[in-house]
């Protein structure tokens, strides 16, 4: 008996069936076996298609599934097992913060594997009604449940990426989000900081964002074994006041920005590869004044609670803090301590 080949737009059709059947199980588990492979030759980076770099213990993130309550301890790589999960140091720091009038907003950036999933592993497709990160949607929607202010950016990078597939949202050589990822984010985040009352009484100053480009290997590429991949053009924003100067950390700021280096790229140069292009700038010229950015290279958890601590000031005049760090340090981090921000009596 004669076969029929299977045609590429047949494997398409096959491949979009098993992944509407139960597209995060399978991702997970596709997810799960190239982790395995990787970390038996100590390779931090892991090859997608198309010259895209994703980072092996952000795909371990998203294969492990649930990473709070009973399940923390067992998928966390948090040294210390009472630090791994993140829930009871989140509602400690936002409690904190509660007694000291300030308002908590959570900016989880979503995996750069979780928007391009189809390019770490072929057919894999994620959507609002069918989401691949779902341990991370749960866990927004828990956080959400106990009052506190979360930017979901998973929805908005997805919507974007359909309607402007040749605009990145992330660097193929970078964990980091690319110019457009960081004016998405910007929007979102204006979008609920715009609505609250204490920022109609902010002085407000006028932006110019002036579109520009660079010429990078990202930090995956360094982290690569092997031939290095030629440099990529990334498209940024760079943001100056209206003498042209680029805008800086302001510490006199009601907002407070806090976080790991998705807070610093494109923000600071040198290995954040360019200046005044990065989420603090961008955001600044979207609600009309320059935030407080207490930002760290690494864990955006507990270290950067840790420095907004040692100020000792106890966050006095700020309004709201904006927390902005990878999903993956949910359970690749250091782990997460209770942190006394705010001095008892403040």
């Amino acid at each position: 008996m004669k076969r029929t080949p299977l045609t590429l737009i047949g494997l398409a059709t096959c491949l979009m069936s098993c992944w509407a059947a139960d597209g995060a199980s399978e991702f997970k588990s596709a997810l799960a076996a190239k982790v395995d492979q990787a970390e038996k030759q100590s390779a931090t980076v892991v090859t997608g298609l198309d010259g895209w770099l994703f980072l092996t213990s952000e795909l371990r993130h998203l294969s492990v599934g649930p990473f709070w309550g009973e399940s923390a301890a067992k998928v966390s790589r948090a040294s210390n097992p009472a630090a791994a999960d993140p829930l009871p140091a989140i509602l400690d720091f936002k409690a904190q913060l509660d007694k000291a009038g300030i308002q908590l907003v959570m900016v989880p950036v979503p995996a750069k594997s979780a928007i391009y999933p189809d390019l770490i592993v072929p057919g894999a497709s994620n959507s609002g009604s069918n989401r691949l990160d779902s341990a991370d949607a749960d866990f927004i929607g828990l956080l959400k449940g106990k009052g506190i202010s979360v930017v979901d950016l998973a929805p908005s990078f997805l919507a974007y990426r359909a309607s402007h597939p040749d605009e990145l949202l992330y660097s193929r050589q970078d964990t980091h989000w690319s110019g457009a990822g960081i004016q998405i984010a910007c929007i979102e985040i204006s979008k609920l900081l715009n609505d609250q009352k204490w920022i109609q009484s902010v002085a407000k100053s006028t932006y110019k964002s002036i579109p520009t480009s660079i010429s990078a290997n990202g930090d995956l590429a360094t982290m690569t074994a092997g031939p290095k991949p030629a440099a990529e053009t990334l498209k940024l924003n760079k943001v100056t006041d209206s003498s042209g100067a680029v805008v800086s950390s302001a510490r006199q700021s009601p907002l407070v920005l806090l976080g790991d280096s998705h807070n610093l790229i494109y923000s600071i140069g040198d290995d954040m590869l360019a200046t005044g292009c990065g989420l603090p700038e961008n955001l600044a010229a979207k609600i009309g004044f320059v935030p407080d950015v207490v930002a760290v290279r690494g864990s955006g958890a507990t270290p950067a609670r840790v420095n907004l601590a040692r100020r000792g000031d106890s966050l006095a005049g700020k309004k709201a803090v904006v927390w902005c760090f990878t999903v993956r340090e949910f359970t690749e981090g250091q782990g997460w301590r209770r942190v006394p921000v705010i001095r008892q009596g403040n």
